[in-house]
This record gives C-alpha cells, sequence and structure tokens, in this order.
C-alpha cells in the first residue's frame, strides 16, 4: 500500500491531475470532495480522456475522467481478500480508508511487491 497519498478534488483541471500524477510518480489519484472519496482518477483514465478530440486537459474537470465506483477496503482487511476483489473486478486500485480518512491506495504494484516478498522468502 501508499501510504499518505496524494488526492485531488472533483473540480481540479485534468492538466492539474496530469501535473501532481506525474511530479509524484503514481498513477492513482482518489478524488475527495468535502473529504469523501467520491472517485479515483488513473493514468489510464486521464490519457484517455486527454486523447479525445477537442478536450482541453486545462479545461477539463477530474470528475468528468474519474470512475465513480471506487473499491474502499479497510486498513485491517486481509491483503488476500483485498486482491481478490481486485481480481474479480479487474480493478487497479483500492483505496484504504480508515473511517472517513484515506490512508493509502493499494495498486497492483504493491499486491506483485508483496508476491515478490514472499517469493524471495522461499527461494
Amino acid at each position: 500500500m501508499t501510504a499518505s497519498p496524494r488526492t485531488i478534488s472533483p473540480a481540479s483541471s485534468l492538466a492539474t491531475a496530469h501535473r501532481l500524477m506525474r511530479a509524484a510518480g503514481i498513477r492513482h489519484l482518489p478524488v475527495l470532495e468535502k473529504g469523501v472519496v467520491v472517485g479515483v482518477l488513473s493514468a489510464r483514465d486521464l490519457l484517455l480522456i486527454e486523447t479525445l478530440p477537442k478536450v482541453d486537459p486545462a479545461e477539463a474537470r477530474v470528475y468528468e475522467a474519474m470512475v465513480r465506483d471506487v473499491f474502499v477496503v479497510a486498513p485491517t482487511a486481509p491483503l488476500g481478500e483485498a486482491v481478490e476483489t481486485m481480481i474479480e473486478r479487474k480493478l487497479g486500485s483500492a483505496v484504504v480508508t480508515d473511517g472517513p480518512s484515506v490512508v493509502g491506495v493499494l495498486t497492483t504494484i504493491d499486491a506483485l511487491r508483496a508476491l515478490h516478498e514472499l517469493l524471495e522468502q522461499t527461494d
């Protein structure tokens, strides 16, 4: 899990989201409105909408590209269960929340790191 993730407002521009992702070296941004998770924006979503004709990333807003059906998981949830749901739903990330607070983002890369660590222990 990536702890203390960057977040963004749904009213922010796609250009702002792109700059934030690039600067932080991340591919997923939880979208918060008044402290509540309302979506997640992935680098793939961003790339897709930015390539559409007549879309100006400085004018287009995060809410136009974000996914609203966010998989939210508690920090105490077993990793295996979270990964299983990500597999079933073909998701690239899960937003980790502790009550109303976003405390992390679990990505497929994080799951692969955990798998790699397990494999290294068995060698």
